[in-house]
């Protein structure tokens, strides 16, 4: 993006924004998670592997492959149990550690950030902040209107 090696057009730049605005609710601030039970703590990290999800279905190109990129660096999370098993009857989920809820929470914090500075790209090909909107194309990320 900052190159100008890929441009991000207006409306999937929306759809990121969107899509940081949905991380944010699910994951909040950092010393949020922490206070709760490891349970609702994996809850929100699956949550936050959604809202990845329906975005990359939105998006093709630059943007899909960077969704897709952070979903796939997201997918231990898809591997973790908070409830106690029987390791026979576990389907190979393992408990997380705090450290790992943290690490995967600390890095969905570092994805909004990211999403969140998409600049959009204007109709003479030069990328800014617009706000432009093709929302009813691009559809809406879970949580956002």
């Amino acid at each position: 993006m900052r190159d100008g090696a890929w441009r991000v057009a207006s409306g999937d730049a929306d759809l990121a924004r969107r899509a940081a605005d949905a991380l944010a609710a699910v994951i909040g601030p950092p010393g949020f998670q922490e206070l709760l039970p490891g349970l609702v703590r994996l809850e929100h990290l699956r949550e936050a592997l959604a809202v990845l999800a329906l975005a990359t279905a939105r998006t093709h190109g630059h943007v899909a492959w960077f969704l897709a990129s952070a979903s796939h660096a997201l997918t231990p999370v898809l591997q973790w149990r908070a409830l106690t098993a029987d390791p026979d009857h576990a389907f190979g989920t393992i408990p997380p550690t705090t450290t790992e809820l943290a690490d995967a929470e600390h890095a969905i914090r570092h994805l909004h950030t990211a999403l969140t500075h998409f600049p959009a790209e204007t109709g003479d090909g030069e990328a800014n902040g617009s706000d432009s909107v093709d929302s009813e194309q691009r559809g809406t990320v879970p949580g956002q209107p």
